[in-house]
Formats: C-alpha cells, sequence, structure tokens
C-alpha cells in the first residue's frame, strides 16, 4: 500500500475551469459540449505560447500554478495518446508527399511536455513521461509515490488528454473530452489524512495478476 497527501489539485476541459465548477459537475456529470476552446497560460511569455498544443496548454494551466514557489520538483506527466492532431498532420503530410516539420515532429513526441516545462520553468528536477494505457491514474500515482519515497518533499502529477482527430475514432474511444487534472502530492504525515492506494488481484486469462 501506497499513502500520500493530495496538497492541491487544478482541472480544466472546455467549460469546466474553476473549484465550484467542477463540484457541480460531479454532482451531475455531462459531457461538455464540443469546443476549441483553450485554457488561458498567459502567464507565460507570448513566444513560448506559440509553441504549445492545447494538450501543452492544458498542462501548463494545471501545472503551473500547482508548482508556484516549489523549486526542484519533480513532475510526472501521463498521457495514453499524446499529441494526436500534431501526429496526424505529421502522417496527413506523409500521405501527401509534403516535406516534414521539424519542429512539429519534435513537438509530437510523447516527452515534448515535458521538455518543454524544463526549459519554461529553467526546471532539472526528475522527469518522467508515461503512456499506460487506460490505467494512466494508477501508474502514475505510483511513480510518484517512489519519488515521494525517495525523499522528493512535493511532486506534481498531471495527466492530460486531448480529442483525438475523428480519423482514430474507430481506435480511440476513451477520451470523451479534452481534460487536465494536476495533483500536487506530498507524503503523507503523522496527524494528516492521507489517500492510500494498494494492488487488488483481478481475474486474467492465467489466472489472477495484480
Amino acid at each position: 500500500m501506497i499513502k500520500f497527501n493530495i496538497a492541491q489539485w487544478r482541472a480544466w476541459a472546455p467549460g469546466l475551469e474553476s473549484v465550484d465548477a467542477w463540484q457541480a459537475w460531479s454532482r451531475q456529470p455531462a459531457l461538455p459540449e464540443n469546443s476549441d476552446a483553450a485554457p488561458d497560460v498567459s502567464f507565460l511569455p507570448a513566444m513560448q505560447r506559440r509553441r504549445l498544443s492545447r494538450l501543452a496548454r492544458m498542462a501548463f494551466s494545471v501545472g503551473w500554478p500547482l508548482a508556484e514557489g516549489l523549486e526542484q520538483l519533480p513532475l510526472v506527466f501521463i498521457s495514453r495518446h499524446g499529441e494526436t492532431p500534431r501526429t496526424f498532420e505529421i502522417l496527413s503530410d506523409l500521405a501527401a508527399e509534403q516535406p516534414l516539420s521539424p519542429t512539429q515532429f519534435s513537438l509530437s513526441v510523447h516527452n515534448a511536455v515535458i521538455g518543454l516545462w524544463s526549459i519554461m520553468r529553467g526546471e532539472t528536477s526528475e522527469m518522467t513521461a508515461l503512456a499506460a494505457a487506460g490505467d494512466g491514474l494508477e501508474h502514475g500515482l505510483l511513480e510518484a509515490a517512489t519519488l515521494l519515497a525517495d525523499g522528493a518533499p512535493h511532486v506534481l502529477l498531471v495527466i492530460t488528454e486531448e480529442q483525438p482527430p475523428e480519423a482514430y475514432a474507430s481506435w480511440i474511444d476513451d477520451v470523451p473530452f479534452p481534460y487536465a487534472l494536476g495533483l500536487l502530492l506530498t507524503p503523507a504525515t503523522t496527524g494528516s489524512c492521507p489517500w492510500a492506494a494498494m494492488t487488488v488481484k483481478r481475474p486474467g486469462p492465467n489466472g489472477p495478476t495484480p
């Protein structure tokens, strides 16, 4: 079993940007309307904002405020599908025998967001980008817990998924709307009310699996 505290959190989805909005949504969950809206990242210089896709903007919008005032903050970034719109553009250009953009390619890889985060914040702490199928939250918490156990006083966990292009509809059915979640995790302490996670055995084709 792993234990940890959630010191702060932030989340974003189209039309859901405040704590009150998310609390209301949790009482009556519903799909947000399709929207090209992107979160406000005006805290970044304009030159830096230009490089950010919506997925990156979502990650920065939930993560940056949580990192305020904290130095040497390890980051765990989770996304199952990553930059699907950029990837689709690259594949479309390739199919049309058009020249590929080195910038687009460099920003489409799975660890592009943490690379940009490191550059823009001047952050040199350990950073990890994971794609863990449908168990991203669980693997992200496990990765963050190991960093806390190794002595980190805080760990930032960011989970984000972009709405994939329509061409991927037959293969990607687990992203009902674009979203991002940021959790600032700290070690469980005496007298606190920590969260806990444990492994459970579930049936598998070859017997129980953790």
